[in-house]
């Protein structure tokens, strides 16, 4: 499997270089189109009573990232520059959750709460909820050069988990090896559903092997992330499930957990 349509959201954010690197990686790997899409949070600039858009600032901002984007992408067959040329949150979350639905991947950044942050706090989740597509976020921290070579897959035998793994399969296969850490509410059932994801990516070339561990028992998230960080795993799978309520709410919470928390780059689908 390969992935031919790569998208990258791109901001002003000191991260934004990562994320580029890694998307270009990806490119070159699998010989795709990738789209470089710059949106950020900005205000309209008002003389009086007369509002103007683009600000200098926000033009700017605009022009540094798209030099960067195509100094990054020289040699690429097919790379791609879109502004969405929006300020507002609404606009920016709408846009870019728009244009991510004609990407086979997308690659965004962590929120960091800790820092000037140039886009909507909730726009990955937005991005991973609305889509319809896979969204593979890298963390705040760290250098991530590649993914898939050591992947952890988030099982739970549920449709978001089916296709998290399966939009994964790309970014694994060619080389890598996963661990399957499994929740479910008997041991048995965890096995069993643990034996066929490991005879389905036996299927892709994909050397795998399983955990298993019950949903009655406490910290499933801070689980998976320590787990990740035990196994030196470079890329954490996991099913995302949006804001349902009781008496799933705790699903939700979950992923969010996750995007608040991550170490790894993660890659989420719902």
């Amino acid at each position: 499997m390969s992935l031919k349509n790569l998208m990258v959201h791109l901001d002003q954010g000191k991260r934004t270089a990562s994320r580029l690197e890694l998307a270009v990686s990806l490119a070159r790997q699998h010989q795709a189109r990738l789209i470089g899409v710059f949106g950020q949070l900005a205000s309209s600039q008002r003389i009086g009573v007369v509002s103007t858009w683009p600000t200098t600032a926000y033009t700017e901002a605009a022009a540094a990232a798209k030099a960067a984007f195509e100094q990054a992408t020289a040699g690429l067959a097919q790379a791609e520059w879109h502004d969405i040329n929006r300020g507002s949150e609404t606009e920016v979350l709408r846009h870019i959750t728009d244009l991510a639905r004609h990407a086979d991947l997308v690659v965004m950044g962590q929120h960091d709460e800790h820092a000037q942050s140039y886009a909507p706090a909730d726009l990955v989740e937005e991005v991973v909820l609305n889509s319809g597509r896979p969204v593979l976020i890298l963390p705040y921290v760290g250098t991530f050069h590649e993914v898939g070579k050591n992947a952890l897959i988030a099982w739970s035998n549920a449709r978001e988990a089916a296709r998290a793994l399966n939009d994964a399969l790309p970014l694994i296969e060619g080389g890598g090896t996963a661990t399957i850490l499994s929740f479910s509410t008997t041991t048995e059932e965890a096995r069993s559903s643990c034996d066929q994801v490991v005879r389905h990516l036996a299927c892709h070339g994909i050397k795998a092997k399983s955990e298993t561990m019950l949903v009655g028992d406490i910290g499933i998230m801070d689980t998976l992330l320590n787990n990740a960080a035990d196994l030196g795993s470079d890329l954490l799978v996991m099913g995302a499930h949006g804001h349902i309520g009781l008496p799933f709410v705790s699903r939700g919470a979950g992923t969010r957990y996750i995007l608040r928390h991550m170490t790894v780059p993660v890659l989420m689908s719902n």
